[in-house]
């Protein structure tokens, strides 16, 4: 599995995560112009400002797209945290839009969304990201992985900072995930990077998207 660091501009971690090949996700929320020479992708935000519960800034993301999509992995479109199919309307209203930019799209999949509504969404150029709550994201994982091995379309965990949710996502065949231990803690750096490269062998093929 590729694994994404949440942006940071500390000198150890950068170390720590360079060093075992980590990228970086960046967000509206990111301090620093630069992302330090690592290949890296761009999230909305919006799991943020739910936490904080502040309204999502648009003006901030459509900025960060300005300036960092050319060189992403890829782009999660914006989402409702927990929000259902209003969460999916609101992903969907800005396709045309992220599309002007040439990455790969993730759809960000949320409590109560089920595999009939995203298959008819995804391929080669737009994927799964799996958010929601923590019951949703563990409970749907397997749906999403068969889905995304089906379609052979991305399929990116949110955040993921411990061995057993690394599993879970590589039992599913995620492609990717990210998590911020590693970039607060550069001390899990290591044993987060050789949970990721245990091979489960009951997952499916997820090389979809690999650099």
């Amino acid at each position: 599995m590729i694994t994404y660091a949440s942006h940071t501009n500390g000198a150890r971690n950068l170390a720590e995560l360079r060093r075992y090949g980590w990228r970086l996700l960046r967000t509206p929320f990111t301090t620093g112009k630069t992302n330090h020479g690592f290949d890296y992708a761009l999230d909305n935000g919006a799991w943020r400002a739910y936490q904080q519960d502040i309204p999502f800034d648009e003006s901030a993301f459509v900025d960060m797209l300005g300036k960092h999509a050319a060189g992403a992995d890829w782009i999660v479109a914006p989402d409702i945290v927990c929000g259902g199919m209003d969460s999916l309307e609101c992903s969907l209203s800005w396709l045309p839009r992220l599309e002007t930019y040439g990455r790969r799209i993730l759809i960000p999949v949320q409590d109560d969304m089920t595999d009939e509504h995203i298959m008819p969404l995804v391929g080669d150029g737009v994927g799964i990201f799996v958010g929601g709550s923590t019951e949703f994201k563990e409970r749907s994982l397997p749906m999403w992985g068969r889905l995304s091995h089906e379609i052979g379309c991305i399929l990116h965990v949110g955040r993921v900072n411990s061995c057993r949710r690394i599993a879970l996502c590589g039992a599913a065949g995620a492609t990717s995930f990210d998590g911020s231990g590693a970039s607060k803690f550069s001390v899990t750096v290591r044993k987060l990077t050789f949970a990721a490269m245990q091979d489960d062998m009951f997952s499916p093929d997820k090389r979809v998207g690999k650099q």
